[in-house]
């Protein structure tokens, strides 16, 4: 017999990403959408850069909606474009003495230790 004080686990609970996941997600995508729109404001002249911002725009969106996703490509290219911005930020911080980098660098240093852990690699597919 079954106790009737407990409730039964929802079915959906392995099925969701975990609210850590889901933040990166977010984080992805609203990184790509910035670089969107210093592209279509003219921050950057050249072409070149404007292609090549454009293109790592793409590449972090369909990261971030991989993960949310919970698919193995989307944490492998979250985990790269992580670790990225976060050796970006550490060279923008030490070559240019820009101090802000400091913050997004701690921000991907944490969010890139979070996506290591034994409990967001199990939940992938």
């Amino acid at each position: 017999m079954t106790d009737s004080t407990t409730p039964p686990a929802p079915a959906t609970a392995g099925k969701l990403p975990l609210p850590g996941m889901a933040a990166i997600s977010l984080w992805m995508l609203a990184l790509s959408v910035m670089g969107v729109a210093g592209v279509l404001s003219g921050h950057y002249q050249s072409r070149g850069a404007r292609v090549a911002i454009l293109t790592l725009c793409t590449v972090f969106a369909v990261a971030g909606l991989g993960l949310i996703r919970m698919r193995r490509w989307g944490w492998a290219l979250t985990l790269g474009a992580v670790f990225l911005s976060m050796c970006f930020g550490c060279y923008s911080l030490f070559r240019f003495h820009q101090g802000q980098w400091v913050v997004m660098a701690a921000i991907n240093l944490v969010f890139f230790l979070y996506l290591v852990r034994s409990e967001v690699i199990g939940r992938l597919r």
